[in-house]
């Protein structure tokens, strides 16, 4: 977070490609968390669009995540 600042403070987009929260989204300083903090909760075709990838693609990996936390939620159970 602390290149997220100063980025906003220097008004130019990251450049940090090997960070795990860039994207290529300059309108959003290419930081996952700017487009949070501007944005809350995203729909999914929101997402798809600052990942540059299909709105099919986003659910796929929403449906496929939801699946992992249901079989943690049966495991943590027994």
């Amino acid at each position: 977070m602390k290149c997220l600042q100063e980025c906003i403070t220097k008004n130019t987009p990251c450049k940090q490609k090997e960070c795990s929260s860039w994207m290529n989204y300059k309108d959003e300083f290419n930081c996952i968390h700017e487009a949070i903090d501007r944005n809350g909760s995203m729909t999914l075709r929101e997402v798809a669009v600052r990942l540059g990838i299909s709105f099919v693609r986003v659910k796929q990996i929403e449906d496929k995540a939801i699946k992992k936390l249901g079989k943690k939620d049966i495991k943590g159970t027994n």
